[in-house]
């Protein structure tokens, strides 16, 4: 059988099987160097009581994947500004690139699952989780959303398994809250289309075999699969990043880039099509990101009761540390309700853009004030790169207004609550 097109169960059976549910102990140990042991999790409020067995399963899978593969080399990458590419075809191999889609090799996980798997990608840094919810979210899903067979069967088992990138060029230089701006263009001229211009901020742009390209048409907005290497494509690197270092971020540029009819996507129509690939990314954000918070959360909690101040006493048995602590930890057992909330809505169809951008801007928000707090409570321990929290908190400077700004988001729900659009 072709293994490209293996079953849900199939993929489903294959994590069972390589991954068998670890025991933790109660507490974690402190490790110097690393900082941290095992991760036990962080569940004030008994969420893991709602999720199913395979849930769990998922989510240790993914938990153990992080511990074991991806915290040993995600520091170095981030002080070196490049990609562990040595991931990628472990995450193929683990079923987490398009884990939510169906067939052409995917795993056919819900969204809840996939959500899981983001909050451990995310606890080790968002710029692994962005590289995982590009590929997924912005590219598999749209090629299997609005492309054609051919271009279905073509590139969606590669990039299931990671032998192939991609990326989605949708920003541009002057146009990222109001995509409907855009001034690339895309011709036809005898039989083919003819594309011109720019995007900008494009994740896993200049090592992507394929982009997703959005452009403006006598006909309206429509979507193009770009191939590298294509005549009158090129990529540059964004360089001098204080975020997101862990990723590739690229501007995009096309002349006269002479497009085969066939890689227009039949069925990408207007600017919705282009937004409904980003409510998909953006909820594995409103996942992802109480990842870091956990991690945040967890190292400082871990840290104050270890650091002595003040005649011998844990920094944690102080009131003022306390009162941090447990903001911390209501705030994360509240966005893991909505998250879990608005996956099980999801998963019922019953989801829309709206629920999305509340759950992207609750958590996000959420988790930057956990980093911001963390860092206080290490101190100046808290600026260096041995311990996580400096890294997640320039990230997630990052992860708040891309793919959607806070104030978007906050005029998307304004939109649904009061019937009016007060984008302009």
């Amino acid at each position: 059988m072709d293994d490209s097109h293996l079953s849900s169960a199939a993929h489903r059976s294959f994590v069972s099987d390589s991954f068998a549910l670890p025991k933790f102990p109660d507490t974690i140990e402190w490790r110097t160097g690393a900082k941290m042991g095992r991760f036990a999790g962080v569940d004030y409020l008994l969420v893991d009581s709602l999720l199913s067995e395979q849930e769990l399963l998922v989510r240790q899978t993914a938990r153990q994947f992080v511990d074991d593969e991806v915290l040993p080399v995600v520091r170095e990458a981030y002080n070196q500004g490049a990609f562990p590419r040595k991931l990628v075809s472990q995450l193929g191999e683990l079923g987490f690139l398009g884990a939510n889609l169906e067939g052409y090799g995917c795993a056919g996980m819900s969204n809840v699952e996939y959500g899981l798997i983001m909050q451990e990608l995310e606890r080790a840094d968002s710029g692994v989780r962005s590289f995982v919810s590009v590929q997924g979210a912005l590219v598999m899903y749209p090629i299997l959303q609005y492309g054609s067979d051919a271009q279905k069967e073509k590139w969606l088992p590669r990039l299931q398994s990671g032998e192939a990138i991609g990326c989605f060029g949708l920003t541009e230089p002057d146009f990222g809250s109001n995509p409907s701006g855009m001034r690339t263009r895309a011709e036809k001229r005898n039989g083919e289309w003819l594309l011109n211009g720019e995007k900008t901020w494009i994740t896993n742009g200049s090592v992507a075999e394929i982009a997703v390209v959005w452009a403006r048409t006598s006909e309206g907005i429509r979507g193009f699969l770009v191939e590298k290497g294509t005549k009158g494509y090129s990529t540059s690197d964004i360089h001098g990043k204080l975020s997101m270092r862990c990723s590739v971020t690229s501007s995009l540029h096309f002349s006269d880039c002479v497009i085969p009819a066939e890689n227009q996507l039949p069925c990408a129509k207007g600017i919705k099509a282009a937004l409904a690939c980003l409510s998909q990314a953006r909820h594995g954000i409103g996942w992802g990101v109480i990842g870091a918070a956990m991690d945040c959360y967890e190292t400082a909690r871990t840290y104050t009761l270890t650091r002595k101040q003040f005649d011998d006493k844990p920094l944690a048995g102080h009131q003022l540390v306390q009162e941090k602590l447990v903001w911390m930890i209501t705030e994360i057992s509240k966005a893991q309700l909505l998250a879990l909330h608005v996956g099980r809505l999801k998963d019922s169809g019953k989801a829309d853009a709206a629920h999305i951008s509340m759950l992207k801007r609750n958590n996000v928000a959420m988790a930057l004030e956990c980093a911001r707090i963390s860092r206080d409570l290490l101190g100046a321990n808290g600026i260096m790169d041995e311990y996580p929290i400096m890294r997640h908190l320039c990230n997630l400077e990052t992860v708040k207004t891309y793919e959607g700004t806070d104030h978007i988001h906050a005029l998307v729900i304004g939109e649904r609550i009061t019937g009016i659009p007060a984008y302009r």
